[in-house]
């Protein structure tokens, strides 16, 4: 197999999983700008089943357990999952190799709370993850995700047509050297909630969160940047 026959997600962090793990807790895009509004849409996770679909290394699935919640955290990058075992040694989290475009190593309504932050971008086709997400969750689950703002995607990369499904790529600043080189998909906003809903989810939150204190403190630049439009979008579903 050579690393074009590999997931993408997987393609892209296996080349600086070790300094994504480390740097993510301060960075201001992860730690001050996605985290808190992923959490904002989360359910009590106390006592429950959560399932931390891409958790990369182990951020989530650390805060998630910390708050009493049972969790199983899946990664298509093996060394993303090494620096998770690191991060939730001693906590309630079960960790599994698992691709997000392939079935899921998981039982049928398995879980109360799904997770699946900024993972989605390197999915070509939203449908079947969905609906494979859909099966391993219980009636009444909350699905809550993050991802590229669609718009904020178009102006990065706004050459194409918006109303295609595109591949992209970026050198990623801010993560050391050498760059990495970050292959994701562009999508229009149909593409998004259009598969979700037809995967057996009913929208029922949207959010497009915007700058705070952390960020103005953290990245001036940033925080300037998300004052006048998001970077991410967020979305809260319920299993039908």
């Amino acid at each position: 197999m050579t690393d074009d026959d590999l997931p993408l997600g997987r393609r892209n962090y296996a080349q600086f999983a070790e300094r994504y793990a480390a740097m993510t807790p301060t960075k201001a895009a992860n730690a001050y700008y996605d985290r808190p509004a992923v959490q904002s849409l989360l359910p009590d996770v106390a006592g429950r089943d959560v399932l931390d679909a891409g958790c990369g290394p182990g951020h989530y699935a650390a805060w998630l357990a910390q708050r009493g919640a049972r969790v199983v955290g899946i990664d298509v990058t093996p060394e993303m999952l090494a620096q998770a075992r690191a991060h939730v040694a001693g906590l309630a989290v079960e960790l599994i190799e698992a691709d997000l475009e392939q079935t899921l190593p998981l039982a049928d309504a398995a879980f109360d709370v799904v997770l699946c932050p900024l993972a989605l971008d390197y999915v070509r086709d939203l449908g079947p993850t969905f609906g494979e997400l859909r099966r391993v969750a219980r009636a009444g689950a909350a699905l809550v995700l993050s991802m590229g703002h669609p718009m904020q995607d178009w102006k990065l990369w706004g050459d194409g047509v918006y109303y295609d499904v595109e591949p992209v790529a970026m050198h990623w600043s801010g993560f050391g050297e050498p760059k990495p080189l970050v292959r994701s998909y562009r999508r229009p906003l149909a593409a998004i909630v259009n598969p979700l809903l037809a995967a057996g989810w009913r929208l029922d939150r949207v959010l497009e969160p915007g700058s705070n204190d952390d960020i103005a403190r953290a990245e001036p630049t940033f925080h300037a940047k998300l004052s006048k439009a998001p970077y991410f979008l967020c979305l809260r579903a319920i299993a039908a």
